[in-house]
């Protein structure tokens, strides 16, 4: 979905969710479903390590989502940084082609689908009555706290020494590379704190990085992200740079998740999108989610139809979710 120079953001995402009927489902979790299909994550890359050692995992899980009821997935690049791979001993132009990989993963995938996938059907007036769904490819840029790898995606505390340009530097040639790679847009994701926001506000506003994009912001409560400052602030930023084609929430606890879109209405109107995490809670020290008052598949599918009435145009599942939730999730959109 790259932008062609008399296109309008907008105009993308409102016909996108045009041809879904109002409504598009989002994937859901990706590690929780590389771990479950074996992967071992117990490294500083996290889910990009199965670009190195099992990228045919990472397409068997985007696949099982698309099968799911899947109108969006988005690539293994979350904590897939440059800085990172280089920690690793992989080059800068290595690093660079296996940010391009995890999209042409993802864009595999949709292709292997959709040549399985019913073709249509033709009526007896000679009009094609039934068509493919309409599926999109999102490039994850994980934020800066996710390179930490220390949880401080889930505080936004970075301390002093981190500054607007200190952000831009240090994610300015991955957002380039992702622009390029010929995903339809690029998912900001689990972004902390307002600072993060308008890094990447400014450099979606550089020449050369011509790509739509949404922002998801990781909240703490109804009406804050997690670094303490009001989402409504955060979604501002977002409602202000003209290449954001939605805004939302990701990793969040899907009981904050109906005030928050009331919240992030006040700042903008473009479409809302949210894709909660279970509920658990994330426990940096342990680098492992914790049982709390986490909510079943049937559970979290309980909110779906009041998330939608109360204004999400996109729906999904983030951390711990499956293509369980995804399934239950199309059901009830479909239904709607």
């Amino acid at each position: 979905m790259v932008l062609k120079p008399d296109d309008h953001p907008s105009s993308l995402m409102a016909n996108f969710l045009r041809s879904c009927g109002g409504s598009a489902v989002i994937d859901g979790g990706l590690a929780t479903e590389l771990e479950r299909h074996g992967a071992d994550l117990n490294d500083p890359l996290w889910s990009a390590k199965c670009l190195l050692s099992s990228p045919h995992l990472i397409r068997r899980v985007h696949l099982d989502y698309l099968e799911a009821g899947a109108n969006i997935i988005i690539s293994s690049s979350y904590q897939a940084t440059l800085q990172g791979f280089e920690a690793k001993g992989i080059s800068r132009k290595e690093g660079e082609a296996l940010l391009d990989k995890s999209v042409k993963i993802a864009c595999e995938a949709r292709d292997i689908y959709n040549e399985r996938a019913p073709k249509g059907f033709w009526d007896a007036s000679g009009d094609r009555v039934a068509q493919q769904r309409p599926i999109l490819v999102a490039a994850s840029v994980g934020s800066y706290g996710a390179y930490l790898a220390d949880g401080s995606e889930y505080s936004g505390s970075y301390g002093d020494g981190v500054s607007l340009e200190t952000l831009k530097d240090f994610h300015r040639r991955r957002v380039q590379v992702l622009a390029a790679s010929g995903a339809d847009l690029i998912a900001f994701e689990t972004i902390p704190n307002k600072l993060e926001a308008k890094a990447y506000a400014e450099l979606l506003e550089e020449e050369g990085v011509n790509v739509p994009a949404w922002f998801s912001f990781s909240c703490k409560d109804g009406a804050n992200v997690v670094s303490g400052e009001a989402v409504e602030e955060c979604a501002s930023i977002a409602d202000s740079c003209e290449q954001v084609i939605g805004v939302g929430i990701n990793c969040t606890a899907p009981r904050f998740i109906h005030e928050l879109i009331q919240s992030i209405q006040k700042a903008t109107g473009k479409p809302i999108l949210i894709y909660p995490n279970s509920g658990e809670t994330y426990d940096a020290n342990r680098k492992e989610w914790v049982q709390s008052s986490g909510v079943s598949d049937v559970d979290f599918v309980s909110y779906v139809k009041k998330w939608r009435d109360a204004g999400a145009a996109l729906v999904g599942g983030c951390c711990r979710t499956t293509p369980n939730t995804i399934r239950a999730i199309s059901k009830v959109l479909s239904n709607n």
